[in-house]
């Protein structure tokens, strides 16, 4: 493990670490208390974005006495690893890697969109090691169609900005929320990669099985959940799931509304078995 970064006076408890699990390397920033002290939390990013996106919602998190941990996929950051035959398994290991070295073998996994596939299969594969599973903005199965159409313009520098704005207010942010920091931070050459990965195991492997309670954080004005689906995590897992519907939000939940998804994950993380 070799630390790499610190914070700035302003963000005085954050750092970056580098973990080696066999021959892959994970690059994690890392906000909040000492190793082993305060809840652990994994937080995972979106499609084609990094783990910089969530950088507000970790401070809140932080704030609140977690010990915020953002592992960067594969590609992104310093992260390094096999890439040819990339799974959600594979994705999933390097999560359990990370809860393992810097987590106290104990954590809570949020992932926002993308990250919530990897986040429910750390759960399928890890079970000891998840303690809850929090879906940020996960997509319905029965989303818009075109809305994928949407997110490769929003992720094309290529396009006229005018473009891209208009797809990032259509498929990821609600009226009135600023789209124009998503103009940048985009690897749309790693997407057929990463859209390969989420195929293995399939969705039905997954999608009714939760060892681990579920925290089903929805924006409510997120076309990828229409608001006919908004109890469907609730329908397969029963008890298992909470459902929280946040406003004035879309499909960029925890950048449009950091404090609200921060609170929300807080005082969830409270009520449920350590």
């Amino acid at each position: 493990m070799l630390t790499i970064g610190a914070a700035s006076a302003a963000q005085a408890e954050r750092s970056r670490v580098l973990l080696q699990d066999g021959q892959t390397r994970i690059d994690v920033i890392v906000d909040g208390k000492a190793d082993g002290e305060g809840d652990a939390i994994v937080l995972l990013p979106s499609s084609q974005r990094g783990s910089d996106d969530l950088d507000a919602v970790a401070e809140q998190l932080a704030a609140r006495g977690m010990r915020v941990l953002r592992p960067q996929p594969r590609g992104f950051g310093a992260s390094r690893g096999e890439m040819k035959d990339l799974t959600l398994h594979v994705l999933a290991q390097d999560v359990a890697a990370t809860i393992r070295q810097l987590g106290a073998g104990r954590a809570i996994v949020a992932g926002h969109a993308y990250g919530h596939y990897v986040a429910r299969v750390a759960d399928l594969d890890h079970p000891q090691l998840v303690r809850g599973v929090v879906m940020l903005a996960s997509a319905s199965a029965n989303a818009d169609a075109t809305l994928p159409k949407a997110l490769d313009v929003a992720a094309d520098s290529a396009q006229p900005e005018a473009l891209r704005l208009d797809a990032l207010r259509r498929a990821f942010f609600a009226t009135g929320n600023d789209p124009r920091p998503w103009l940048e931070g985009w690897q749309p050459e790693l997407a057929a990669l990463y859209r390969k990965a989420a195929k293995t195991p399939a969705r039905a492997t997954w999608w009714p099985v939760s060892h681990a309670p579920v925290l089903d954080l929805q924006g409510e004005d997120d076309p990828w959940r229409p608001r006919a689906s908004a109890s469907e995590v609730k329908e397969v897992l029963k008890e298992k799931a909470t459902v929280v519907v946040i406003p004035h939000a879309s499909h960029a939940l925890p950048v449009e509304q950091p404090e609200a998804v921060a609170k929300v994950i807080a005082e969830w993380a409270a009520s449920i078995a350590r």
